[in-house]
């Protein structure tokens, strides 16, 4: 398992992180499902906390293994394995995530383990021929056996104390690869890493267009007019779309040229990847409301969609988008994440939010990445 060329030409995503990527979907469905029921029924607070600790397990074993295999996948026999065995890990997390946001993290914990226990044996067979970042890769294996027995122990903390323990622990956790790192630095390809976080969020949106599409479908003989759930379904492909199109619009490979910067990519993905879910739940959240299903009312409901939007688009503003722009797009951008929150005081939902969103996408298109071309132009 020697390490990769971080100067790889045509480096792509593997078929087997494809798999990997998908197996994440059933883990990111059932969190944004039980976010949404949460929010329905009134339950804010506890539904947002639970989906924020749930979300955490799911995105940093993902990243994790992303990470790792930009620098020593192999995709031999045994590399192939374990990553079977975290696939399997995740499903385990997926089926005990409804428990969790009763307070009940058994189940997932021990899936968590189980997927960290795997990258431990990875991280020790690439120290064998890691070269210069050799005690890099033992600091990984020791530094995630040390959280592993903390989350062991976190079993068995008492229900009053667990948040707390819980986001200590998330601590340890977010220092191993930052000490690690600076051990001896692994070779993480620039192209490769941001198109593996690229495709992670093509499938979220896609979870989320699936999603308020069942939802929609499921709503169709509960109203009385069906007006109102045909202009959700075109705005929510709108505010979709116009993501989608918000996120690609940067290139990402500039984005972490340090490991300061890397860091900065890899972490804040956890809002943008959490965001870009949680909004199929604030869709949901608003057809339950045109059912009479959600306890929230409509200024509420409205909220539901447009905070995790402004979460998403200050994101990847900060990650990817502020040091590539100028400044009519380094303005448009955060002031359109402050101008989507004031959807909630509109009559109409949504509509205000998918408005800006596009004026957004035009400005983009007008005024291009620093250092190339707008569309059309000549060389």
């Amino acid at each position: 398992m020697h390490p990769r060329d971080p100067h790889q030409g045509h480096r792509a995503a593997t078929p087997l992180e494809l798999f990997f990527d998908l197996v994440f979907v059933v883990a990111v469905s059932t969190a944004s499902a039980q976010l949404h029921h949460e929010l329905s029924a009134g339950h804010v607070e506890n539904g947002l906390v639970s989906y924020g600790l749930v979300f955490f397990a799911i995105w940093w074993a993902w990243m994790n293994f992303t990470w790792f295999a930009t620098s020593f996948s192999t995709d031999d026999w045994l590399y192939r394995i374990l990553t079977f065995v975290q696939m399997g890990g995740v499903l385990v997390l997926a089926a005990g995530i409804p428990a969790a946001f009763h307070g009940d993290f058994t189940v997932p914990v021990i899936a968590y383990i189980v997927m960290r226990v795997a990258m431990i044996v990875q991280w020790l067979r690439a120290s064998r021929s890691a070269g210069s970042a050799r005690k890099a890769t033992l600091f990984y294996a020791a530094g995630i056996t040390i959280v592993q027995l903390c989350w062991v122990a976190f079993l068995f903390v008492p229900a009053e104390a667990q948040i707390a323990v819980f986001l200590l622990f998330v601590i340890f956790e977010l220092a191993v690869p930052v000490i690690a790192e600076r051990q001896g630095q692994t070779p993480w390809h620039p192209h490769h890493i941001t198109e593996r976080y690229s495709l992670f969020t093509l499938i979220v949106l896609g979870e989320s267009l699936l999603a308020s599409s069942n939802a929609i479908i499921e709503a169709l003989d509960e109203v009385e007019s069906l007006g109102p759930l045909i202009s959700i379904a075109v705005l929510t492909l709108v505010v979709t779309a116009a993501l989608w199109w918000i996120y690609f619009w940067p290139p990402h490979h500039r984005a972490i040229t340090t490991l300061a910067s890397s860091v900065r990519y890899g972490y804040t993905h956890f809002f943008v990847f959490a965001a870009a879910a949680a909004f199929s739940a604030g869709i949901e959240v608003e057809i339950d409301r045109l059912t009479h299903h959600s306890k929230l009312d409509a200024v509420q409901a409205s909220f539901t969609v447009t905070v995790p939007i402004a979460v998403f688009l200050l994101g990847i503003w900060w990650i990817a988008i502020r040091e590539n722009a100028d400044r009519v797009v380094n303005t448009a951008i955060p002031l359109a994440a402050v101008l989507v929150l004031l959807d909630p005081l509109l009559p109409t939902p949504v509509v205000f939010t998918a408005i800006v969103l596009v004026v957004v996408v035009v400005i983009l298109v007008l005024r291009p990445p620093v250092g190339e071309e707008a569309p059309g132009s000549q060389p």
